[in-house]
């Protein structure tokens, strides 16, 4: 049994949240859709602190982001899949 580098709250999240320490650009994550219990694999390309997170698919400008199911913010720069999301590429919605 592996332990996830990701998870992903709901099957409807574009993006995932990083739940080991130091991980690497290049790495083939082990990534588990906590609603459902399937997993997948994703390259990341990008080093991501734990607890960022990380595009499931590319993402444009304009886009949301959504995690557990909900709209978590709008997309201002362009992310490709693997990537790092965070406040250099991601607004919340909330203020």
């Amino acid at each position: 049994m592996s332990i996830p580098h990701l998870l992903v709250h709901s099957p409807k999240d574009n993006v995932g949240v990083v739940v080991v320490e130091g991980l690497k650009a290049g790495i083939e994550m082990f990534c588990v859709v906590t609603e459902t219990n399937k997993d997948f694999r994703l390259i990341t390309n990008a080093d991501v602190p734990i607890g960022h997170k990380v595009a499931l698919t590319d993402l444009a400008v304009g886009d949301t982001a959504i995690k557990y199911g909900e709209d978590i913010g709008k997309i201002v720069a362009p992310i490709k899949k693997g990537e790092h999301v965070h406040t250099h590429n991601l607004k919340t919605k909330r203020w």
